[in-house]
């Protein structure tokens, strides 16, 4: 979920990319031979290391237990995002927005990349992202990574040498929060475009001043979940956290429960 201090930023990108982004334009890469893949595929061999900050485990409101697949799934998938695909994108394209896409999240321009579950694809290759680091894909990928300069402090906190885990039952159900929230987005305002941004890895849009998005979780939430952030606040029983209103998605399992979600939420607000 953006803070309030973001507001004024994402506006800012919107205002940039209103004059950069003029379609997907989708790129295309030579396949990679040679050292590059050589390096990927010696990497593969390796055992993964833990990653740093990764773990716990808690009660989602269901009864149900999230384990350590998530959380280090989402720190991982997170610094993909950031590093693989916003970061060269912003460098040869000139925006970081990005976006979902069926399996999980994609560029909207060159470089053409996305994930598909717990694998990077390029216009050539299906590169998985368990127990490599961020340099070696990039290598295989034929890009250069890293996190778009100089335009936000938060991000993944994923090194470029840090070893990756991504279990695909875990991305998968990332990628599903991803397409829902997407889709439910769009039917609230057809004419706004979803934007993942990869700062704090959620979709999201903003609509009268107020943001709707969802969240693959964080520190606030550990768990994957709809939010709404007005600007400026609401009060009364719909509002449930500091900064809006928030479900997890074990609660709104499918797009037409986050947009039940949302359309209430739109409604208050306005009414507020």
């Amino acid at each position: 979920m953006p803070d309030q201090d973001d507001v004024a930023q994402i506006v800012a990108f919107d205002l940039v990319d209103d004059v950069l982004d003029v379609g997907l334009l989708p790129g295309r890469h030579a396949l990679l031979v040679g050292e590059a893949s050589h390096t990927y595929m010696a990497a593969r061999t390796r055992v993964p290391a833990h990653p740093r900050g990764g773990g716990g485990r808690w009660q989602g409101k269901d009864g149900g237990m999230y384990t350590d697949a998530l959380t280090v799934t989402r720190r991982a998938l997170h610094g993909v995002a950031e590093l693989l695909l916003a970061g060269p994108q912003y460098r040869l394209s000139g925006t970081i927005r990005l976006r979902a896409f069926p399996g999980g999240f994609a560029t909207v321009e060159e470089p053409s990349l996305r994930v598909d579950g717990d694998h990077l694809v390029t216009a050539h290759r299906r590169l998985s992202l368990g127990g490599v680091t961020v340099r070696e894909l990039a290598a295989a990928a034929g890009v250069t990574a890293g996190a778009p300069e100089n335009l936000y402090s938060d991000g993944s906190g994923v090194g470029l040498d840090d070893q990756l885990q991504v279990e695909e039952a875990a991305a998968r159900m990332i990628a599903k929060g991803f397409g829902d929230g997407a889709e439910a987005l769009r039917t609230l305002a057809p004419e706004v475009i979803p934007v993942l941004w990869p700062e704090h890895f959620d979709i999201g849009m903003t609509l009268d001043e107020v943001n709707y998005g969802v969240s693959t979780g964080d520190s606030q939430l550990p768990e994957p979940y709809a939010y709404v952030g007005p600007w400026q606040p609401r009060t009364g029983p719909f509002w449930n956290v500091s900064f809006g209103a928030a479900r997890p998605l074990t609660e709104l399992t499918d797009a037409a429960a986050i947009h039940t979600f949302f359309a209430e939420a739109h409604e208050l607000a306005q009414r507020d």
